[in-house]
């Protein structure tokens, strides 16, 4: 009897442990696999980041529109820490008038300086930028470069705090802070081009990187006129901690919204990380520059480089002549009062900061159909900007009017904005490995006109007149024509041979830029004749014109859809079902569905057999990794 009931209990435990590894255990080892050369199945490694403690009660989504891509929240919060750091260069500028002016409670001025002693104290700041400029590239190279981003641009507004107090200490205590702030800001843009060598796909990178440097000219749109009411109508010292606090309360969002690599990443869609992982697959494996292994002898002697670095003083003459001097412009040669100078100062920048977008998407459009290749692309864009800039900076010199001056003054940074899509992105073009310490190299050598300009303009306008303006701007408008002519001869959009070390020349993938036959939307990844096929971006649907794809919300695209039809959906997964469980394992070994439990189970795709289709494949059936089937 005890026998019986020992056999019933060994057969039932049998049973329960054969319906365990049948069902329970193979799910809990699931593993995603995709299809080598040879049909054996490779496991794909989808390791998720450890998750932060904050993680857990608050997902690091963009408050506003939690549905916003991750590349683009990165772009948005950068171009918000920009805006924050151009507006700190702005409060010194507006403020001068009233903190050396006698409209104080005793009659005397707070701040006694002369005019060649204020145009020292406008440049001290770029003494301190122009050092860390080249050390900032390499920062961003060894540490995580959004971590040195949003340090430099914190600091900076902490030590904005102390600003005033040391403007009544002394001049000297003064330029010292100046100088400490240009030394924490000058890593800022070089660890910007750091974080798109990580985020940016190739076919982005002007839309991201002037999505974010949009910031910069936004700073002097809501900066210059911000500084000017707060110095107003409560005190010269008002704008310095206004933008200290406003940094500070951004470093808060920017820690816990922004991430090295989408890798790490917690919550980044499965989607958005094959997409910008797979398009920057030719970056894998590459070692981080260090000063011995930075080929600087190939920097100092290529042309593109030295085409880029032109433009950039070019440029920055300009733009740190109306940051700086732009106020003291109307003031001496149309009389406006602070507030009154502020807001005319600010509408140039309020045209450009809107046109650097739009100029980003038209490049990449231009680019992404092959109509024009980068090179051409980005001497386009530089060089017509900087044509129509030269042109209505000569017009500001010779207006009588401050209408004329500021609609002349809107036109001409307003066309600059092109010119952001021309070299100010063409570090990542040449050379993405060294983009972050090229930006270093060029914007350093920009920053000497932000060093110059200053005195130059100071000592040419001793006398306050009209006349010395307008020879001001007569040279502004000269040097943006000799930038056109250099960069329009030197300029390149191709990788440079130097770019990558001979020792992993062998190894490296041309990313989509470097591969124009190829197809970007339905690029196979990984091994040749893989089944595993990837879309670059979410299909809406078909365009207007009935021609194509829609874009979606992350700016990205994928195949057009005539070309895919979807067939029947895959059995759910049941282990009770043999049949069912037997074609969901089919279908995954195919590379058709990942693991069970990770994504809800997609429809498998069939490729149409029409002869005529260009993506026609004799490979298994793929889908991308959200799980979802193409439409």
């Amino acid at each position: 009897m005890f026998r019986n009931q020992i056999d019933t209990l060994t057969n039932i435990y049998q049973g329960l442990k054969f319906k365990y590894e049948e069902t329970v255990k193979p799910q809990e080892n699931y593993e995603e696999f995709e299809l080598g050369p040879n049909g054996e199945r490779i496991p794909v490694n989808h390791d998720k980041p450890k998750v932060r403690k904050v993680d857990q009660f608050v997902e690091p989504n963009c408050p506003c529109r939690p549905n916003m891509s991750k590349r683009y929240t990165l772009a948005w919060l950068a171009s918000i820490g920009f805006l924050i750091s151009f507006g700190i260069r702005c409060n010194l500028g507006v403020a001068m008038g009233k903190m050396t002016s006698n409209e104080t409670i005793t009659g005397l001025p707070d701040v006694d300086w002369g005019t060649g002693q204020q145009g020292v104290v406008d440049s001290a700041f770029f003494w301190g930028y122009l050092v860390t400029q080249i050390p900032g590239g390499f920062l961003a190279s060894k540490w995580p470069p959004n971590r040195v981003f949003g340090t430099a641009i914190a600091m900076s507004g902490l030590l904005n705090f102390f600003l005033p107090s040391a403007a009544m200490a002394g001049s000297g205590i003064f330029i010292v802070l100046r100088i400490l702030q240009g030394l924490v800001e000058g890593v800022t843009y070089p660890a910007c081009h750091g974080m798109w060598r990580n985020w940016a796909p190739p076919l982005e990178r002007s839309r991201l990187a002037t999505l974010a440097f949009c910031g910069s000219y936004a700073g002097a749109v809501f900066g210059m006129p911000i500084s000017a009411l707060l110095t107003d109508n409560i005190s010269w010292p008002a704008p310095f901690y206004f933008y200290g606090f406003v940094a500070l309360v951004w470093y808060v969002f920017w820690l816990w919204l922004s991430f090295e690599k989408p890798a790490i990443h917690p919550n980044i869609s499965e989607r958005e990380l094959s997409f910008i992982e797979d398009s920057l697959a030719g970056q894998k494996g590459q070692s981080i520059p260090t000063l011995s292994t930075t080929p600087w002898m190939a920097f100092f002697t290529s042309m593109p480089l030295w085409a880029i670095l032109v433009a950039n003083i070019a440029r920055s003459w300009t733009f740190y002549l109306l940051i700086l001097l732009q106020v003291r412009y109307f003031e001496e040669v149309f009389h406006y009062d602070t507030s009154e100078s502020g807001v005319l100062s600010a509408l140039p920048h309020l045209l450009m900061t809107l046109v650097v977008p739009i100029g980003g998407q038209l490049a990449d459009y231009l680019r992404r159909n092959n109509l024009l290749s980068t090179t051409n692309v980005r001497k386009l864009f530089n060089c017509g900007g900087f044509g129509m800039e030269g042109t209505f900076l000569l017009v500001v010199a010779y207006s009588t009017t401050s209408t004329g001056a500021t609609v002349a003054l809107m036109l001409a940074v307003g066309f600059s904005g092109f010119a952001i899509s021309g070299f100010n992105v063409n570090h990542l073009d040449i050379a993405p490995r060294y983009a972050s310490i090229l930006m270093g190299i060029t914007n350093g050598c920009g920053t000497l006109s932000g060093l110059i300009c200053p005195i130059v303009t100071s000592n040419m306008t001793m006398h306050k007149t009209r006349e010395e303006w307008q020879k001001v701007f007569i040279v502004a408008g000269v040097i943006h024509f000799i930038g056109i002519i250099f960069y329009g001869l030197f300029a390149s959009g191709e990788l440079q041979p130097w770019a990558v070390p001979p020792d992993e020349a062998a190894h490296t993938q041309l990313g989509q830029e470097e591969q124009p036959d190829k197809k970007p939307p339905m690029e196979p990844n990984g091994h040749p004749g893989s089944g595993r096929v990837i879309t670059y971006g979410a299909l809406d649907g078909q365009g207007q014109d009935g021609s194509g794809p829609e874009f979606a919300a992350d700016f990205s695209h994928t195949a057009p859809a005539e070309y895919i039809q979807p067939a029947a959906p895959i059995p759910a997964t049941n282990p009770y079902n043999q049949q069912a469980q037997y074609n969901q394992q089919a279908a995954y070994a195919q590379g058709a569905v990942t693991a069970p439990g990770q994504f809800e189970q997609p429809q498998a795709p069939v490729f149409s057999a029409n002869p005529t289709n260009p993506f026609a494949s004799g490979a298994p059936p793929a889908a991308d990794y959200t799980g979802q089937s193409f439409r």
